[in-house]
């Protein structure tokens, strides 16, 4: 049990060069409807307000990356009618000159929210399905090796580049959300992090999301041995392990607007943190502030801070505790 854990992260990490991550994530375009109510069945309803906007996970994951400070190439497939969306993953220093521009129709989410706050959401995955065998190949054999590769469960064939990295070398950092009930066959053994909320956590090691952290920590560190796992608890904080070590860091308390993108955003800084060879304690600390900025904040995209923003938090926000369980 150990605080101030640092965990080897390849050949890259150990020398003057900072690994680069590449993700393997969706771009969506979410149109946004503002309804009095949500819509009943046979019902046409008129919305006060629309909005069309940059999400998807792997895109808000890109953009957290970047705006911590960390070097990010989105590997991804957009409709050529929305390049525009790519022009705020340009603007914060994502890399997206390996996004695939298709004649295919983008992802896209159809949201409705309520003046209660409450939403209803239908996902197309549209051109995030189209990888093929060969464009997988191509992008895992041009990844700079002993580097990292995050991923999300929003584009297909999941097992293929999670295999195709692990034999190219790459460092796999996983997010299975949304959870699908194909996630527990993939190899997951060739993970090195796994990010997980409360509930993927139980439907991975078939508890109930119920059940006391301690149970799901002890079923994930038996299903997973080696493995780094990071289990996010939202008000509860977020609780880290990864062999003898073992991290319990508690949330900061602020009066949340908009948990929107604020997972993606912990994942960011996480990752950028681990990039720059920084402690787990450090990325803990860094990524716990930057989602508490962002749960202040409507929307996803807009809602994710810069690296300054998050540094200044961390001087005004009292000290979070992160304690060896």
């Amino acid at each position: 049990m150990t605080l101030n854990a640092k965990v080897p992260t390849g050949d890259l990490s150990a020398s003057n060069a900072m690994p680069m991550v590449y993700n393997y994530g969706s771009i969506n375009i979410d149109y946004v409807y503002r309804v009095p109510h949500l819509v009943r069945p046979g019902e046409t309803l008129s919305s006060s307000s629309f909005q069309q906007v940059l999400g998807g996970k792997g895109a808000n994951q890109s953009l957290a990356l970047a705006r911590a400070g960390g070097r990010v190439v989105h590997w991804g497939r957009l409709g050529q009618s929305d390049r525009w969306a790519l022009e705020p993953l340009n603007r914060a220093g994502v890399d997206t000159v390996q996004v695939e521009l298709t004649a295919e129709a983008s992802g896209h989410a159809l949201i409705q929210v309520d003046d209660n706050a409450e939403n209803a959401i239908i996902l197309h995955p549209g051109a995030n399905h189209g990888f093929s065998d060969k464009h997988q190949r191509a992008l895992v054999e041009a990844a700079a090796e002993g580097s990292w590769l995050l991923m999300q469960n929003e584009c297909n064939h999941a097992e293929r580049i999670i295999r195709l990295a692990a034999s190219h070398g790459l460092s796999i950092a996983f997010n299975p959300a949304p959870l699908s009930a194909d996630v527990a066959s993939l190899p997951l053994d060739l993970c090195r992090i796994l990010f997980l909320n409360r509930g993927e956590a139980a439907a991975l090691v078939e508890c109930d999301e119920a059940d006391d952290v301690e149970v799901l920590l002890e079923a994930l560190t038996a299903r997973f041995p080696g493995i780094e796992i990071v289990l996010t608890l939202g008000r509860d904080g977020v609780r880290y392990c990864h062999g003898e070590t073992r991290l319990r860091a508690e949330a900061h308390q602020v009066e949340a607007r908009d948990t929107t993108a604020a997972g993606d955003t912990f994942i960011g800084y996480f990752m950028a943190a681990r990039q720059r060879d920084e402690t787990i304690e450090q990325a803990l600390r860094l990524a716990s502030a930057a989602s508490a900025l962002c749960v202040q904040q409507a929307g996803a995209a807009p809602s994710i801070p810069d690296k300054p923003a998050v540094e200044k938090a961390l001087r005004d926000l009292p000290a979070l505790a992160i304690d060896a369980d």
